[in-house]
């Protein structure tokens, strides 16, 4: 079996040793540009577009993160890059869950606590307890209840917060009220005091978070973006919160990164920013995923993760 592998972080060499180590008899390789050699799988994130375009005799594309927009995009942009019957299977955590979970719950925590008032009064030396936010009109949205979003409704639920989520389709989580469909959307979103963004990033998708949807939220609500930079339409967030839709955002991903050092979110007051950090794929368990699935594939079963391409995700 042969397996090739690309990832441009530092750690790559960590990933194809782990490789190794879980499949000994596979013949793991990093590949590098010209490399046309046979290849049963690849194991890839970011990878140039000369990596997989007309290459044959692939079992199999796996992401080494939880997204696939950037290998689907590829298959748009060059024609053969993916070629065709070749399933396409994401890493579903990976150790990400946790992850995700600490950043969203941690910034609605410190939104209803009111740690963002508090902090420009200390800007200004003023000292003033503020009123804090009612549990029960404090209400969450979550859009998207993947494997990740979820995993975070469940967490938000052991604070005793009140969490609903929009989907594509129908979901049934307990004691989580759902909304589906675009003709759900606005009744989803009248109510949300915070909303969590961790959809995945379809043409369906791209600019959701639009100054038409910060409108219907309730006055002076919260965003959390962890998806993807392009759902964001980001001038109309900037807008949103001049007309006092939304009173502040905690954002990990844009459209460009690394973020432009002249780019208006870098001081504005009232927007939180990191760098694509909240959740990463842990080496170790994406691994054993991917490695399962190898075994799965081999043996003629459907692997865990396999992406619909006509849905994008």
């Amino acid at each position: 079996m042969n397996i090739i592998f690309f990832n441009p972080a530092s750690n790559a060499d960590e990933w194809v040793q782990c490789i190794q180590d879980k499949l000994p008899d596979a013949n793991v390789r990093k590949w590098t540009d010209g490399d046309d050699a046979p290849a049963d799988y690849a194991l890839v994130w970011l990878a140039p577009n000369e990596m997989l375009v007309n290459r044959q005799g692939l079992k199999g594309i796996f992401s080494l993160g939880a997204g696939v927009d950037y290998i689907l995009k590829q298959g748009l942009d060059t024609l053969g890059t993916l070629p065709a019957n070749v399933p396409v299977i994401r890493v579903e955590d990976a150790g990400m869950a946790q992850q995700m979970q600490e950043y969203v719950v941690g910034s609605v925590l410190y939104y209803f606590r009111r740690m963002d008032e508090y902090k420009q009064y200390q800007e200004q030396r003023i000292w003033n307890p503020i009123v804090a936010h009612n549990r029960s009109e404090f209400v969450i949205g979550v859009l998207g209840a993947g494997v990740l979003g979820e995993s975070i409704i469940e967490k938000l639920k052991a604070f005793d917060f009140n969490v609903r989520c929009w989907s594509k389709g129908p979901k049934q989580i307990e004691n989580v009220e759902s909304f589906y469909g675009e003709e759900q959307l606005g009744d989803f979103l009248s109510e949300c005091k915070v909303l969590v963004n961790i959809l995945p990033n379809t043409p369906e998708t791209r600019g959701i978070l639009n100054l038409s949807l910060f409108s219907q939220l309730k006055a002076g609500s919260y965003i959390i973006n962890v998806a993807r930079g392009v759902h964001l339409v980001e001038q109309d967030l900037l807008v949103a919160m001049d007309k006092g839709y939304v009173a502040g955002a905690t954002l990990d991903v844009f459209s460009e990164e690394p973020l432009s050092k002249l780019h208006p979110f870098w001081t504005h007051p009232r927007i939180n920013i990191t760098p694509h950090i909240s959740a990463k794929s842990i080496p170790e368990k994406a691994i054993d995923a991917i490695c399962k699935n190898i075994h799965r594939l081999e043996n003629g079963e459907t692997p865990s993760g396999l992406v619909d391409i006509s849905r994008g995700y």
